[in-house]
């Protein structure tokens, strides 16, 4: 009996611009929200080591954020979820 396995990902970036963001990295800042490219993020960046992002990288859309005793996880509506231990 033989299977076929399907290798494609389960997620795809459906535009040209979420393939360029999956390339090149966060776009936006998770804790303030705004571009990474305007401003300094040193605090917002500090505040990141301690809390988790309350903005999405790939799109500044406000995310679902739920904080357990043994880590936390930060949903965004169009991205998904991540998530990361306690502090």
């Amino acid at each position: 009996m033989s299977s076929t396995v399907d290798a494609t990902p389960e997620t795809e970036p459906e535009t040209a611009a979420e393939a360029a963001v999956e390339a090149t990295g966060p776009a936006y800042c998770g804790q303030c929200g705004q571009p990474l490219a305007e401003g300094a993020h040193e605090a917002c960046a500090a505040r990141l080591e301690l809390e988790p992002p309350r903005y999405c990288g790939q799109c500044a859309r406000r995310m679902v954020v739920q904080v357990l005793p043994g880590g936390w996880t930060a949903r965004c509506s169009q991205h998904g979820t991540v998530g990361g231990p306690a502090v």
